[in-house]
């Protein structure tokens, strides 16, 4: 049933004439039935108003009654501060900027030129003397690192083969006492 009363039924109505078999007149009347069950069977499944009604229902009362306007003065309380940095904070940066970014600018280019004269002064063979000499010291790192590394697999494996010495000694022996006792 629908909020204004009415149902979803869908009904028909089947004219039959009674015959002077009584299994027709039967047969009709089950059909009649057997329509007005089509008939709720659809309004169940795809009618959904009732619940969709009070669905609404609910999601109203959540979002205007619980929440308060919640959000809406948050938005408003968003607008206004992205209204007044419109206003007042981006006129402040724009001036700020053209005061300060010269002397920014003029800053950086007396430290370039400095530094211009001073790579143009030194030699280039002074600075290819540090990269040289931690080249050198780095090649011989990784020598000892190499050698070290050769040193402890030789270890390994001289370890391994004393074990492997001493498991066939100890074997052989088991095998020798076994065959004496027997």
């Amino acid at each position: 049933m629908y909020d204004d009363g009415t149902t979803g039924t869908i009904s028909f109505s089947v004219a039959y004439v009674k015959s002077p078999d009584s299994s027709s007149s039967i047969l009709m009347k089950m059909s009649n039935q057997v329509v007005k069950d089509i008939g709720e069977i659809y309004t169940r499944l795809f009618d959904n108003r009732s619940f969709l009604s009070g669905e609404i229902v609910y999601f109203v009362r959540e979002f205007e009654e619980k929440r308060q306007d919640r959000e809406i003065e948050g938005l408003f309380t968003t607008l206004q501060n992205t209204i007044e940095n419109r206003d007042s904070s981006i006129e402040k940066f724009r001036l700020a900027s053209e005061v300060h970014l010269s002397d920014i600018k003029t800053n950086l280019d007396s430290v370039k030129s400095v530094l211009d004269t001073v790579l143009d002064d030194q030699p280039a063979e002074d600075l290819c003397k540090p990269l040289e000499e931690n080249r050198a010291r780095r090649q011989i790192e990784w020598q000892q690192f190499v050698d070290d590394m050769a040193h402890k697999c030789a270890r390994v494996d001289n370890t391994f083969e004393e074990k492997e010495e001493e498991l066939r000694d100890f074997y052989s022996d088991l095998e020798r006492k076994l065959h004496i006792n027997n």
